[in-house]
């Protein structure tokens, strides 16, 4: 199936999203504009629930450097990871997109079913899809979006492989077990590396280009500049590491000096104890002076608990449908910045 391609601009009057910008490298900052508010519902952070049978999964298929098409990953252990993302503008106007798809489509129908997603895709409430990066937990459950809203803009990073392509189009994978029968029939935007894409006023996606294990390339993530309180950094598992992340929002944009909020996974400790390696990016985190930290999914608990010895500003949660702790932010919970 042939799908609908854009890249570096998607249609502003003719769709639902304001016109997506690209700004070109330059040495001063950018302006991505403000908003007044962004509120994040964490559908699922929950990609798996045993972090020994996930790895254990990845080694039976060759390691870190096995695709993700080819490894026989445990259909008891995969849940995914997602989120609800609502922007508030300055003029008044409420926009909602969702972020991920989660992995295991059973598992994120009641996810999604939870938190009245399937209602807002057929009402057309949710106006695009932003899916972060090509990996498993984030991407496979595509057909549990699909299933309510086949043509709903996605926005996805330019460095897809064709394994992701084919799954958008409608294809299954034996192996690895992703499937979508549901083929994508709508039009798909395309991120480049390394340029700014202004979504709303006051939110901006950046793709970051570099490998990911289980021959993954590339993440994008968000930044928001919400009026009178600063930067607000959204990503999936900040796989570009959150140092670079921040140092980023501080270098390129416009109020990137204050940086007021985070959101999302962190890749310091997804699997297992804290490493002296993630210690120290725990600790080197507090120069940025977040106010704000509801990170969560690969963060790991053990960064968490670090962050919370440290005196970090972390955003606390319940513990349900799921989630295995309420020291962060997790499953159902929501956060306001």
């Amino acid at each position: 199936m042939k799908l609908t391609a854009a890249t570096g601009e998607a249609p502003g009057a003719a769709g639902p999203l304001s016109k997506t910008m690209a700004f070109a490298q330059s040495g001063g900052k950018e302006d991505i504009g403000l908003c007044k508010s962004v509120k994040i519902t964490c559908i699922s952070e929950t990609s798996w629930f045993d972090g020994n049978v996930l790895m254990k999964n990845m080694k039976d298929a060759g390691g870190p450097q096995a695709s993700q098409w080819i490894v026989d990953w445990d259909p008891e252990n995969s849940g995914g990871y997602s989120s609800l993302i609502e922007v508030e503008g300055l003029d008044g106007s409420h926009h909602k997109f969702l972020l991920d798809t989660g992995w295991n489509n059973s598992f994120m129908d009641k996810a999604f079913e939870r938190e009245g997603v399937p209602a807002m895709l057929k009402k057309g409430e949710i106006e695009f899809l932003y899916v972060t990066h090509e990996h498993f937990d984030h991407f496979f459950g595509i057909e549990s979006v699909l299933r309510y809203d086949p043509q709903i803009r996605i926005i996805i990073p330019n460095t897809f492989y064709d394994e992701g392509y084919r799954l958008l189009a409608g294809a299954e994978f034996e192996r690895s077990k992703a499937k979508n029968s549901i083929p994508y029939k709508g039009t798909l935007v395309k991120h480049d590396p390394a340029k700014i894409y202004r979504l709303y006023p006051g939110c901006a996606s950046v793709t970051f280009d570099l490998p990911i294990p289980c021959r993954t390339r590339g993440e994008q993530s968000l930044y928001f500049n919400v009026k009178d309180k600063g930067i607000v950094c959204v990503t999936g598992c900040c796989h570009q590491n959150i140092i670079d992340f921040a140092e980023f929002a501080s270098k390129k944009l416009e109020g990137g000096e204050t940086l007021y909020g985070l959101y999302g996974g962190l890749h310091i400790a997804p699997v297992g104890p804290l490493t002296p390696e993630g210690e120290k990016t725990v600790r080197e985190m507090g120069k940025f002076g977040f106010r704000k930290m509801a990170c969560n999914h690969c963060t790991g608990v053990s960064a968490v608990q670090k962050m919370v010895e440290l005196g970090y500003p972390v955003v606390r949660g319940s513990g349900r449908y799921g989630s295995p702790s309420e020291m962060y932010l997790g499953n159902g919970d929501v956060v306001l910045f």
